[in-house]
């Protein structure tokens, strides 16, 4: 099997060619000829997080999150800050203490909003399928709605990756989504955490907070035999943001405790997987 030089990807998950003696699949190529100037997206970063007076943290109560936080209130100062968290109705207890602790702890108002997701979650899991992108989209909506409740024109979240080669977009209503930690590596958020009383919960995969990803992951291994996080994982180490030795463990099967899947099972009722 071609496994491509430059990050993670092999045939399973992408095209891969042989260019110039190297393996290099088609996202490579395409980014050696066209590399992201990560410079020029943290300057547009820093040019954007000036004007911002008030803003929302989607706030998850993961690292990530926790990060996009403690940059926002303790880097760029943001006058006026509310970490508003969607807690799904699979959200790791651990995860809520976390977020409630360390907003405290940096003296941001926290908000809770509790929703049922079990819809997308029930869908993904009998289908064998990611339910991250559903999940991800659905929570943006709601955070945009409470945003424009509440007169906020920035929402602040904890994604590495930027749109493209710019860290925000435009949302309808013209809130701003801004990727806070766009281009950041996983040892710099790592730094962050150490100064923060976070406390990593014991969760298969990558998630610090999420019961239902190790399930879903585990399912989707079963079926396609790699993990559904493979391109994102892929374009970290591309871009020099996660070492490849770290991505490849993020990327193992994981392995879900009995407890975790029975607690899923009964919240889903779902008893035939």
């Amino acid at each position: 099997m071609l496994k491509c030089s430059l990050c993670v990807n092999d045939e399973r998950t992408a095209r891969v060619e042989v260019v110039d003696g190297k393996p290099l699949c088609r996202e490579c190529q395409v980014y050696l000829r066209h590399p992201i100037d990560r410079r020029a997206i943290r300057r547009e970063l820093e040019e954007l997080m000036e004007k911002v007076d008030r803003a929302i943290v989607a706030y998850s109560g993961g690292k990530d999150s926790v990060v996009a936080l403690y940059l926002a209130k303790e880097v760029y100062r943001v006058p006026e800050l509310e970490a508003v968290m969607i807690d799904h109705g699979l959200m790791a207890k651990e995860a809520i203490e976390n977020a409630e602790r360390i907003a405290g702890h940096l003296g941001v108002p926290f908000t809770l909003l509790r929703y049922d997701y079990s819809d997308i979650f029930r869908n993904a899991l009998l289908k064998a399928q990611s339910p991250c992108r559903a999940c991800s989209k659905r929570t943006m909506e709601k955070l945009r709605k409470y945003a424009l409740k509440k007169g906020y024109k920035y929402i602040i979240t904890g994604h590495e990756l930027p749109f493209g080669h710019h860290p925000y977009r435009l949302m309808s209503g013209r809130v701003v989504q801004i990727r806070l930690l766009s281009m950041m590596s996983e040892k710099e958020r790592f730094e962050i955490l150490k100064k923060l009383p976070f406390e990593f919960p014991e969760l298969p995969g990558y998630t610090t907070n999420c019961l239902v990803l190790g399930p879903a992951l585990e399912l989707y291994w079963e079926k396609h035999g790699h993990s559904f996080e493979h391109r994102r994982i892929a374009a970290l180490v591309r871009y020099g943001l996660m070492s490849r030795e770290r991505a490849e463990k993020e990327l193992e099967k994981p392995k879900v405790p009995e407890w975790q899947w029975d607690l899923v099972r009964r919240k889903l009722g779902l008893d035939a997987l």
